[in-house]
């Protein structure tokens, strides 16, 4: 596969990354067991490979949110297009992100979440964009502080397209094939 634009993580970055969040995430729950909690479709990736890392007993659940659309900028606007399956009352929940931005998305979830009385939630994200953040958001388990561009691969998409790409790039639309 042909490189799209300008590789800003490589694969073998994020292979870093993903092993040592889950070092940290298994010396966290070392005494109890973790729910992870993937926000489709973005997340699907980073959590596949995350959970292999985890040394502790871990289940899955998943959430689908919106908030961008088919715009490369969030919209403000949250909407809950799939809930989790199962109970979270006194859990610990672990909250998978591909990328976190302003914040609107994680909030409007943490909000819902925090209502269902788990144990504790916290949050991994691959990727955080810095200097955008509208609402602070705390993310315990952190892959990389990124610049505010708009990026795809490994999981995060341009109108459904490059989530396969194994690294994270930069996407300018010159970059796009015609």
């Amino acid at each position: 596969m042909e490189t799209l634009g300008t590789v800003l993580i490589t694969e073998e970055q994020i292979a870093d990354a993903v092993a040592r969040l889950g070092a940290e995430i298994s010396a966290d729950y070392a005494d109890s067991d973790v729910l992870l909690v993937g926000i489709l479709k973005g997340a699907f990736l980073t959590m596949a490979d995350l959970s292999r890392q985890i040394q502790v007993p871990v289940e899955f659940d998943f959430m689908a949110v919106s908030s961008y659309g088919d715009a490369t900028k969030s919209s403000g606007v949250v909407r809950i297009l799939k809930d989790l399956e199962q109970e979270i009352s006194g859990r610990h929940v672990v909250i998978v992100e591909d990328i976190v931005d302003t914040g609107l998305t994680l909030h409007y979830l943490l909000e819902n979440l925090w209502v269902r009385k788990p144990a504790s939630i916290e949050i991994a994200a691959l990727l955080v964009k810095e200097g955008i953040q509208e609402i602070p958001i705390e993310v315990k388990y952190r892959g990389f502080n990124i610049p505010p561009d708009f990026v795809v691969g490994y999981g995060l998409d341009y109108t459904g397209l490059y989530r396969n790409l194994p690294y994270v790039t930069v996407l300018d639309p010159d970059d796009l094939p015609s």
